[in-house]
C-alpha cells in the first residue's frame, strides 16, 4: 500500500472492509478507528501498525492488512519507530471479549520475528489471510 500517514492507511483498509461489507458506515467506523488512535497510539514493537475499534457499524469481527511500499513506512506512535505493516482490526460493539481475544492473539503473533517477516515477505492475499488465520486458530470465528 501507499499510504500518506496513519490515517490514510485506515481508511485505505477501512474501505475494503465497506467494499466487502463488513463495515456498514465508513465514515462513522472511521470516526470510531481516529477517536481511538488519539486515546492511544497503536504502533507495536517491529513495525507493526494495529489500528483498531469496535463499532456499530462492524458487521462482524473482521481484519485488513496493509503492506508498505519498499522504503515506505507510517508513524503509529511505537517507540522502536514506524510500520511497514498495518493491521485493521473491526470488531462490532457488542463483542467486547472478541475484540481483546483477537487484539491479544495477534499482538502475541505479531511479536515474533518470523510471523512479521512471513508478513511482509507476502505478496499473495491468500498467503497474508492464510498467515492472519492461521495465528487466530484457537478464536472462534
Amino acid at each position: 500500500m501507499e499510504a500518506s500517514d496513519k490515517a490514510d492507511a485506515a481508511t485505505q483498509l477501512a474501505e475494503r472492509l465497506f467494499a466487502a461489507g463488513r463495515v456498514t458506515d465508513l465514515p462513522g467506523f472511521l470516526a470510531h478507528v481516529n477517536a481511538r488512535e488519539h486515546q492511544l497510539a497503536t504502533g507495536l514493537p517491529g513495525g507493526i501498525g494495529l489500528p483498531h475499534a469496535r463499532s456499530e457499524f462492524v458487521s462482524r469481527t473482521s481484519i485488513a492488512v496493509g503492506i508498505t511500499r519498499y522504503g515506505h513506512a507510517l508513524d503509529f506512535g511505537a517507540a522502536d519507530g514506524p510500520a511497514t505493516v498495518i493491521l485493521l482490526i473491526a470488531t462490532p460493539a457488542s463483542s467486547f471479549s472478541d475484540h481483546l481475544e483477537v487484539l491479544a492473539t495477534l499482538a502475541r503473533s505479531l511479536s515474533k520475528e518470523s510471523f512479521r517477516e512471513s508478513l511482509r515477505r507476502a505478496y499473495d492475499a491468500e498467503v497474508i489471510a492464510e498467515l492472519i488465520n492461521s495465528s487466530l486458530v484457537f478464536f472462534d470465528h
